[in-house]
């Protein structure tokens, strides 16, 4: 979930076609990207697909970067991937932004919507029965704010 005003006005920068690098906070996007640590690289959403990573506003939550779990119509279901089982909904208009690359501290950007993060997206999707226990084993190994 993100808060205060800066989200806004990271919409309003994307929507005129900049790129936006907004840090990120909470755990529900585990392991792929840190919430505290990591920020992403938010672009203007062209075609969305299911697996992509996107900033959306929802009636449930406001303003996340999860992942599109789902497209039905005019709507979609968004997971974390920190997430075990919580969807949040949202119509296709309310994605302001997909998050093209997670941007580690040392400044490495990585691409999450195309090659090897996307694959383990979908790996990590495959994997939701057993999420819990890996989650608990990635929180147990790495040191996390």
């Amino acid at each position: 979930m993100l808060s205060g005003e800066v989200v806004p006005t990271a919409v309003m920068f994307v929507e005129e076609g900049r790129e936006v690098i907004l840090p990120v906070n909470g755990r529900s996007m585990l392991p792929f990207i840190v919430g505290g640590i990591d920020s992403v690289a938010l672009y203007k959403p062209g075609t969305l697909r299911k697996g992509d990573v996107v900033l959306a506003y929802t009636q449930e939550k406001g303003y996340v970067i999860h992942r599109i779990d789902s497209i039905d119509g005019d709507s979609c279901a968004l997971l974390g991937d920190g997430n075990l089982a919580q969807r949040e909904h949202c119509q296709l208009a309310d994605i302001k932004a997909i998050a093209t690359h997670v941007i580690r501290p040392n400044g490495k950007r990585k691409p999450l919507n195309e090659g090897w993060l996307r694959l383990m997206g979908k790996v990590w999707r495959l994997l939701l029965p057993v999420r819990r226990y890996l989650l608990w084993i990635y929180k147990k190994t790495h040191t996390i704010k």
